[in-house]
């Protein structure tokens, strides 16, 4: 029997398509995930938020992973939020920074 393979870049990819509801830019470009992991259709997601305190915290993370619950070849999927380390807005991508004005 085959399975998909599923690679860390194409969790990335469907990661664009969730946003913090109070930045118009996606999680990948804020520099919000810090390590995707996938073994044998199991994907392990690090992500932070943009401060501790963010009351959207718990939706970002169930919309992350329901966006990655939705791709072929997931079994299941692991979304951890950390503070450790705090985020920066050093992190933000390039393309984000261009989104957001700052390049």
């Amino acid at each position: 029997m085959a399975t998909s393979t599923l690679t860390k870049d194409e969790v990335l990819e469907a990661l664009q398509d969730v946003y913090d509801p109070e930045i118009p830019i996606n999680v990948v470009d804020l520099g919000l995930i810090y390590d995707v992991d996938v073994d044998d259709g199991i994907v392990e997601v690090r992500m932070t938020l943009t401060f501790a305190g963010c009351g959207m915290g718990p939706y970002i993370a169930q919309q992350a992973e329901w966006r990655i619950a939705e791709m072929n070849g997931v079994e299941d999927v692991n979304v951890e939020l950390t503070f450790d380390p705090p985020w920066t807005p050093d992190m933000i991508t390039e393309d984000g920074k261009k989104l957001l004005g700052l390049d």
